[in-house]
């Protein structure tokens, strides 16, 4: 799968300013450029169903209860499946993937879910994943991480989708890796665009991996409370680039052509050739 491009869209660029509704949009324009050498790692059930609850009963749930986010999430993985459906090029199939930890840190699950990417490329299907937060309960999967732990192994906790996504790539061997957000990018000051990174890259793995982590001192801050900023994006690009994943953070109001042919404004980080 030497040619597949794993994309993740985070919750955020998939509302619309406001922050009220859905940007139909960003869903149309992503679905289109979707086929099947494209993986696409979505965010955005939770918020999806957060506001198609609060449209048909007026109120949100008491988000004091620790159920809230998976009723939310079981709400908006439906709307946001019929809207990549919708808008998917009908020529290709399009298949859920529902994922958690357990299936990054066992070796046969590991295995079961390459198999089954595999084959969408083979039978002309689009994956669309996820984290299964509708039934995943955190307190649980605290307690499986941790047990891992104990045993000494290195455990993948799947803490939002950035990883997740990081994750898939590597696990398929994929040739990128392109995290969509609300910024066009890695900026060395977030209050001047003129200052966006427009190419990362180093001659070997070693000295670009430095050049990551000279980077991640000028992020701070995240698109929404609770998520993990430009500072944890380039340190699962780290795994990437440790794996041989070209990585590309950019804006998801730009198409998916235009980002990879380097026609609009991206952060590109990868170890020259």
């Amino acid at each position: 799968m030497e040619d597949l491009v794993v994309i993740k869209i985070g919750s955020m660029a998939l509302v619309n300013d406001k922050g009220d509704g859905i940007d139909y949009n960003v869903i149309s324009q992503l679905s289109k450029d979707l086929n099947e050498h494209t993986i696409l790692v979505t965010s955005g059930a939770a918020v999806v169903g957060k506001l198609d609850y609060i449209k048909r009963n007026g109120v949100e749930l008491d988000e004091s209860q620790p159920y809230y986010k998976a009723d939310y999430a079981s709400q908006g993985q439906t709307i946001l499946m019929n809207l990549y459906r919708e808008f998917l090029n009908p020529k290709y199939s399009l298949r859920q993937v529902l994922v958690e930890h357990q299936h990054f840190n066992d070796f046969d699950k590991r295995q079961h879910l390459l198999g089954l990417l595999k084959r969408c490329a083979e039978q002309n299907a689009v994956a669309v994943i996820n984290y299964n937060d509708c039934i995943s309960s955190e307190e649980c999967r605290k307690m499986e991480i941790n047990l891992l732990r104990e045993k000494g192994k290195n455990v993948v906790e799947c803490i939002d989708n950035d990883e997740t996504a990081t994750q898939i790539a590597v696990l398929t061997n994929a040739k990128k890796l392109l995290l969509l957000t609300m910024l066009e990018g890695i900026y060395l000051d977030k209050n001047d665009s003129n200052t966006l990174v427009r190419e990362l890259s180093a001659s070997n793995k070693d000295e670009l991996l430095d050049k990551i982590t000279e980077l991640q001192t000028h992020c701070q801050g995240a698109s929404r409370k609770g998520a993990n900023g430009a500072y944890a994006k380039l340190e699962y690009a780290k795994y990437a680039v440790k794996n041989g994943v070209d990585v590309i953070i950019a804006s998801s109001k730009y198409r998916i052509s235009d980002i990879l042919n380097n026609t609009v404004p991206n952060t590109h980080i990868f170890v020259k050739n």
